[in-house]
């Protein structure tokens, strides 16, 4: 059995645009993963280049701070067993172009970076980028079902 644990997700300017947030939230709820936090923002250039600063010598970094401040973002804590692998799972490869039909990144991405989603790939990477979107206070136990 898997350790209980959390995840940090993002659902991306590109899959709020086209309007399947609702979509992306049940398929995570229904794959056994629980919402304990969730907020839709607008990142600054500030805030993204804060947030991705682990690529800010890969050339591709100016163009990843200009999409993800190109329109609203969902960020979102998930917790249940195996929160890290069973997200990354459900999103599938980085590049949409490699993720198969079935995947968020299959099923709404376009591209290796308009690709829909994001996800810690680490215990240590999950507190980081929970911390960086999320005080305690807004986040929540999961409610047991009834």
């Amino acid at each position: 059995m898997a350790e209980t644990e959390r995840s940090f997700a993002i659902i991306k300017p590109d899959a709020v645009a086209k309007g399947v947030t609702g979509e992306i939230l049940a398929r995570i709820e229904s794959n056994g993963l629980a919402i304990i936090a969730l907020k839709r923002l607008q990142l600054s250039e500030q805030e993204a280049r804060g947030f991705y600063a682990v690529h800010k010598e890969r050339p591709f970094f100016k163009d990843l701070v200009a999409f993800m401040t190109s329109g609203p973002i969902v960020a979102v804590v998930l917790e249940g067993e195996g929160a890290i692998g069973k997200w990354r799972d459900l999103m599938g490869p980085t590049n949409s172009d490699e993720a198969p039909k079935g995947t968020i990144r299959g099923d709404f991405g376009t591209d290796i970076e308009r690709n829909a989603s994001h996800g810690s790939d680490a215990p240590e990477t999950a507190r980081l980028e929970i911390s960086y979107f999320f005080n305690a206070t807004e986040i929540q136990a999961p409610v047991e079902a009834l």
